[in-house]
Formats: C-alpha cells, sequence, structure tokens
C-alpha cells in the first residue's frame, strides 16, 4: 500500500506573526494547534502522531526537546511526537514527513506544528548569529557572510547576467505589503512605496532593509488525514498532490550557479511528476521571499518564467494577486513575517485559505491548484508541496 493513499489537509490554525512579547513558544504553539483541531472538527485524542518544524530554539530560547514538549501543552498525550529541523524550511519538511507517514499506511490523522520565538533574543546580532548557523561555518559564517550578505551576492549575480534591476526588486517588497495589509495575521499591515524601499538603509548592497524579511514570533498548525479519515471529518478536504525535497551545497563557492537555486529546481520537478503536473497548471503560489531576489529566483526555478523572467515578470504586474500566477497572496515572508520554523506550515494555511475560498479582501480568482515552497539557509534545503481542492 505504499504511496497509494490520498493525503489532506482537514484543519489549519495559526497566530498572528510579529513580535509576541506576552507569549512564551508553548502558549504560541498551543493557540495555532487549538485552532487547527478546531477549524478541523477534531479531538487531540484522535491526533496520533504530531511532527513540529522548528528551527533553532535551543539558541533563541534556550529549549530543546520540543517534540514532547509541544505534544504535552497542546493535549497530545503519549503519542510518537518529533522535531524536525532545515533550517528556514523546517516547517516543510515537517509537513512532507507527515505526508509520507500517512501515504504510507503508518497514521491516518497527524498534526503537523511550526514554530519560533526569535524576538526574546537580547539584540539583532544575536539574531543574526543564531541563523548563521545554518550556513557554512568554516567558509561562510567565520568570514563574516550573513544571510544578507549571502542573498546579496544572489541578487549581484542576477542582476549582472539578467539585467535585473533594484526597483523590479523593490516591487517585490511593495506587492507584498500590499498583499499583507489584507492579512489580518500578518506582521506588517502597511503599504510601502518603491521609493521607500529604495530610501531605507543598505543591509548588504543591492539590498536594502525593506528587501528583508524580519524577526518574527509565531506558530502555525495544520491536521493531515487520509482519504478514509478526511471523509469523516471534512467537507473541505484540500488534497496534497505531489511532494518533493532536494539539497544542494551550504556554501555559496561551490554551487554550480549564483542566480538559481538547484534545490528548488529538483524539488520542483519530483513534486510535478508526484501530481502529474506542470508549472502552467497551478494557479498560484506561497513562494519562500525572505529577501526580495529570492521570490524572483524562486519564480524562476519553479518554472513560472523562463530564467531571467522573474524581475520583468513583478514590473508587468503577472505576479500580482490578480496576475497571470499571483505569488504571496498572503504577503509573503516579507510582510506576514518569518518565525523561521513556522513558515513552511504557515504557507500551507495560506493556500488552505484561499483553496477554500476563504482568504477575503486576498482571494485568488478561480483557485483550483496551489503550490508552497520553503527553504533553507541560502537553499541548501528545499521543499516543494502541490495542493488542490
Amino acid at each position: 500500500m505504499f504511496f497509494m493513499r490520498n493525503v489532506a489537509v482537514i484543519g489549519v490554525g495559526m497566530t498572528k506573526f510579529g513580535e509576541l512579547w506576552d507569549y512564551s513558544l508553548r502558549q504560541i504553539f498551543t493557540m495555532a494547534a487549538i485552532e487547527a483541531l478546531e477549524d478541523a472538527g477534531c479531538s487531540n485524542r484522535d491526533i496520533e502522531a504530531f511532527y513540529v518544524g522548528n528551527m533553532s530554539a535551543g539558541l533563541f530560547i534556550g529549549q530543546e526537546h520540543l517534540g514532547a514538549l509541544l505534544a504535552d501543552n497542546a493535549g497530545l498525550k503519549n503519542i510518537p511526537a518529533m522535531r524536525v529541523e532545515g533550517a528556514c524550511a523546517s516547517g516543510g519538511l515537517a509537513l512532507r514527513e507527515a505526508y509520507l507517514t500517512i501515504k504510507a499506511g503508518e497514521y491516518d490523522l497527524v498534526m503537523v506544528g511550526g514554530i519560533e520565538k526569535m524576538s526574546d533574543s537580547p539584540c539583532t546580532e544575536d539574531v543574526t548569529t543564531t541563523l548563521g548557523a545554518a550556513a557554512d561555518q568554516e567558509w561562510e559564517t567565520f568570514v563574516g557572510l550573513t544571510f544578507p550578505g549571502a542573498y546579496a551576492l544572489i541578487a549581484k549575480a542576477h542582476m549582472e547576467r539578467y539585467g535585473t534591476t533594484k526597483e523590479q526588486l523593490a516591487m517585490v517588497a511593495v506587492k507584498n505589503h500590499k498583499n499583507g495589509k489584507n492579512n489580518p495575521k500578518a506582521q506588517f499591515r502597511r503599504e510601502i512605496t518603491i521609493e521607500q524601499v529604495l530610501a531605507s538603509g543598505i543591509v548588504a548592497d543591492p539590498l536594502s532593509l525593506l528587501d528583508c524579511s524580519p524577526i518574527s514570533d509565531g506558530g502555525a498548525a495544520v491536521i493531515l488525514a487520509s482519504e478514509d479519515m478526511a471523509k469523516k471529518f471534512s467537507d473541505t478536504p484540500v488534497w496534497i498532490l505531489g511532494s518533493g525535497q532536494a539539497s544542494d551545497t551550504l556554501a555559496l563557492h561551490d554551487r554550480e550557479d549564483l542566480t538559481s537555486l538547484k534545490a528548488t529546481r529538483l524539488a520542483a520537478e519530483k513534486a510535478y511528476t508526484a501530481a502529474n503536473m506542470g508549472p502552467k497548471d497551478v494557479n498560484f503560489a506561497e513562494v519562500h521571499d525572505c529577501f526580495t531576489i529570492a521570490e524572483i529566483v524562486a519564480t524562476e526555478d519553479l518554472g513560472f518564467f523562463h530564467p531571467g523572467g522573474g524581475g520583468k515578470a513583478v514590473e508587468e504586474g503577472l505576479t500580482e494577486v490578480d496576475g497571470k500566477i499571483p505569488i504571496n497572496p498572503s504577503g509573503g515572508l516579507k510582510a506576514k513575517g518569518h518565525p523561521v520554523g513556522a513558515t513552511g506550515v504557515a504557507q500551507v494555511v495560506s493556500v488552505v485559505e484561499q483553496l477554500r475560498g476563504e482568504a477575503h479582501k486576498r482571494q485568488v480568482n478561480r483557485a483550483e491548484t496551489a503550490l508552497t515552497h520553503n527553504v533553507g539557509g541560502s537553499g541548501a534545503t528545499a521543499v516543494v508541496h502541490i495542493f488542490s481542492r
């Protein structure tokens, strides 16, 4: 029966993203878990296993052993509980692991969580150091390369090869803030202008402050079910049609090409093959825009635009909510926020809301199929999922 069973998302929950000073990590996750259970119409006693994506609670707040801790606080007593880590792709990897176990017949009802508490760190430098643990310590972090610096190198290479401009990068931020304005759980619910992006302070040339995703706290949870269980609990299941994962070198200097993330291309190929679909069959996508250049590169690597065409596509409005292929209607990491371990699961929450027709002012017209794309580090890990209602 391996790889024969269909798997659906039947419940979703998510906290507001932002600086959640008044809540602990366990409280944040429990709020998201309760919301997901209520949305699915099932009890915590129905859940058979639990996977949680988290990048670095040990460094951020000094807490490890999150599987058992968060399962206990969410009332998921005595079931298998596991933390999954893949840097900023941790949430997407947790989803994939849960999906595969149901697909294989091991479980019928599984909770997937994603969580990060970043704002408790004393200063931005400490957050940067913790995030830098996902880079190559000997060849990159030791000599001072940060993730803004790594993505700045990618941006420079893309600009030199394809003529991508700083204005096009700024347009990504403007679009995602416009989308985030209509997302009640987004960290930033205000619009910005191209001029404001270009005038914001340089973090790593050519990336300015408003080209970068923020430091965030937040949690998200989804309930996955086998086909029989989905029919029992839900009238609006969202089906996972395909899943793909791949990896690449941590260090940029070992990459074949700086203008593309090979892990994304390979993960996407696997997901498309599993779903028996191609890029043209996807109605909209939530992609990993940790920096504005990351969204442009992702839209090319996922096959929505040809190499070098991502910047022009944003300029022409093709990625707007009412465009040819809406990208990040939730506001993306840029405006919705980026609590790193939660991001991949939060993308699924946004997709399910869209496919159910519950996204309100940010609703994509005729949303039938969707894709999520979650990246770890500067592209060393990538996971892609395809969904349909």
